[in-house]
């Protein structure tokens, strides 16, 4: 598969609602010093339930991520006003999804350190307007695949082996049409969702400041989102 097909299917369930999710998490456009990269957990109403667009990275030796399950996503540009921009930029490149087909806005989840890359990467999260072009690769040199998870599917955990920075072990994993999903996208997901955590061989992940003191649970918008040591 390597489009994905309509972007909305027909049957929608009424109850499968992005909305909900998105909620939480604030409009903000933080600086690109804040990260190395963004990427984007683009939502949609499935027939069911909630859909994540995934792609899966083309094969290339020279790419550490060759051949894995991955958001839209990528490294900052000179030129990039905002790690905003960046998530965007690499959204139309990558899957050829403009601003336009991104309903309201995106919403900043937080950073998340991705040390198996060294890098910083910054979270956003949108729900797919309706009506919207059909997501696709863009370049066959970066994306091979394009696909939709339905969110359940997270909640699903085949351990299989993989090389780690602890050598080859059995990580905690989910399949999907033969789309093999794990590491620090998927953690990343199982923590939007809020599913459980689950040990991780590879090492902790970051775990940003907390809210202002004062500020109310879940109100983010006076974090500091300059770039912190760890």
């Amino acid at each position: 598969m390597t489009g994905a097909g309509d972007p909305f299917p027909k049957g929608t369930a009424s109850s499968a609602s992005p909305a909900r999710f998105l909620e939480p998490f604030p409009r903000l456009f933080p600086p690109v010093s804040t990260a190395h990269a963004a990427v984007t957990i683009v939502l949609r109403a499935g027939r069911e339930e909630v859909e994540i667009l995934l792609i899966e990275r083309a094969a290339n030796l020279r790419d550490p991520a060759s051949g894995q399950v991955a958001l839209p996503g990528g490294h900052v540009e000179e030129g990039d006003g905002s790690l905003a921009d960046t998530a965007l930029r690499e959204l139309e490149e990558e899957v050829g999804i403009p601003a336009a087909d991104v309903l309201d806005s995106l919403r900043f989840v937080r950073t998340e350190e991705a040390r198996h890359f060294g890098l910083k990467v910054g979270i956003f999260a949108a729900e797919l307007r309706e009506n919207s072009r059909a997501p696709a690769p863009r370049s066959s040199v970066e994306v091979a695949h394009v696909f939709w998870l339905p969110h359940s599917r997270l909640a699903e955990n085949r351990p299989t082996p993989q090389l780690t920075s602890r050598g080859e072990v059995h990580v905690p994993a989910t399949w999907h049409e033969g789309h093999l999903l794990w590491g620090f996208t998927r953690r990343v997901l199982r923590d939007f969702f809020a599913y459980p955590s689950e040990d991780d061989p590879v090492g902790l992940l970051f775990t940003p400041p907390p809210a202002p003191r004062g500020a109310p649970p879940g109100d983010r918008d006076g974090e500091d989102l300059s770039p912190t040591g760890e």
